[in-house]
């Protein structure tokens, strides 16, 4: 079982900047992508940002050259960088780990979230 723990979420003007972390209850170097998600009022979640084991980066288009994710496989926790926010990346913030098991296939795991308002 994985507990992943977000923070850092928070109220701030557009053009500002907010950095979300997420600490993981056991080494990170086990998850093979680890990602964060949004999801916006009556809006379904998407992917904002994932980093695979090997260091790979992918971003939704809506976040390219603003956001960057990074790991510290040292301190367990996975960042978001967020900067030049906009209104529109208000939402809730959640942080996603993906394990491959030999036995099991695929195992998600999920933080509870943590919102971002972004005043215009």
């Amino acid at each position: 079982q994985v507990q992943l723990v977000e923070s850092g979420g928070g109220l701030v003007q557009a053009g500002g900047s907010l950095r979300l972390s997420c600490a993981a209850s056991r080494s990170i170097s086990s998850f093979n992508v680890t990602a964060w998600y949004r999801q916006a009022p009556g809006k379904q979640r998407e992917l904002v940002a994932n980093i695979a084991s090997g260091g790979s980066t992918n971003y939704a288009d809506s976040v390219k050259g603003r956001f960057t994710i990074s790991r510290d496989n040292a301190k367990n926790t996975v960042t978001l960088q967020m900067n030049s926010l906009k209104p529109e990346d208000t939402a809730v913030y959640y942080c996603n780990a993906r394990i491959l098991s030999w036995r099991s296939g695929w195992n998600a795991y999920w933080g509870q979230g943590t919102r971002v308002t972004v005043s215009s």
